[in-house]
């Protein structure tokens, strides 16, 4: 069972070397009685989990990119975009800028106002849908949390366009494919069609199905793909983590893996249809 909430010392726990009580108060996850209750309790291990997992991109970008371009897309309210900054960025000599690309103009402006308030400078804020946001040319790491449905498939279709250096998301809420599946429940070779017969399976399989497609695309890319849980069940049940690292130009033994797949299942997911319609032949 998730704990309901971390008091005094547990609090602490809670907290990354060099991370802050003050910077979660400004962002409302620490409350005025000074505890993580339930739901903020739950955003902070997602967050400060990511970002541990992050750390050796993060480090790699450093390394290679004295001025590394770093995007938080789908920012929402930026949890992890200023626990990020925070934790790595307001260093003296990092010069990274870190980009929020949001839609919402009242969620734009709160986390603007809150980064000039922090002094967090090198925090860039772009209201717009993501594959309309005004970037760099060249991105070096690319993160989603948690964007719903095909707003993942957006979030990787930027980085692969940009040749991002690191691309990682926490796909949440996959709808598209199921749906595919719902309109077309025979298309596919049996006995493939069994896997989908009823809703809930459906639902899964869909949800599956869309993230080893997102894998294998960016396999196809030249990255080298991780596929992990994100935190404990306990905490999210939207909790897959695909983490990427550019290691090739390309990977045709992928792509043809991919092509594979999509030939008998039948499904064509957004991503696919907008980074590589040719595989769908």
């Amino acid at each position: 069972m998730s704990p309901r909430q971390a008091k005094g010392e547990a609090v602490q726990r809670e907290l990354l070397p060099g991370q802050s009580p003050e910077l979660l108060r400004e962002l409302h996850l620490l409350g005025r009685d000074g505890a993580l209750h339930a739901d903020s309790l739950r955003k902070l291990k997602q967050v400060n989990h990511l970002v541990r997992l992050l750390e050796p991109a993060l480090l790699d970008v450093r390394e290679r990119h004295p001025e590394g371009v770093l995007v938080d897309a789908g920012a929402g309210n930026a949890y992890l975009a200023f626990v990020l900054y925070e934790l790595f960025l307001r260093d003296p000599g990092a010069r990274e800028i870190l980009y929020c690309v949001e839609p919402r103009e009242d969620l734009r402006r709160r986390a603007e106002e809150r980064s000039r308030k922090l002094g967090f400078d090198r925090m860039r804020f772009v209201q717009a849908e993501l594959a309309r946001a005004e970037l760099p040319e060249r991105v070096h790491l690319l993160m989603a949390l948690h964007a719903c449905d095909t707003a993942t498939d957006d979030a990787i279709a930027v980085g692969l366009r940009r040749e991002a250096d690191h691309i990682a998301v926490v796909p949440c809420c996959q709808a598209e494919v199921a749906a595919q599946l719902k309109e077309q429940p025979d298309a596919a070779a049996q006995p493939w069609p069994l896997l989908w017969a009823h809703p809930i399976h459906r639902r899964e399989a869909g949800a599956h199905l869309t993230n080893v497609v997102r894998a294998l695309v960016l396999e196809s890319f030249g990255y080298q793909v991780t596929v992990t849980e994100l935190t404990g069940w306990e905490h999210s049940l939207k909790n897959e983590l695909i983490l990427a690292r550019r290691v090739h130009r390309e990977h045709r033994g992928a792509r043809a893996r991919l092509q594979a797949l999509l030939a008998a299942t039948r499904v064509r997911p957004k991503l696919v249809r907008e980074i590589c319609p040719e595989v769908l032949a």
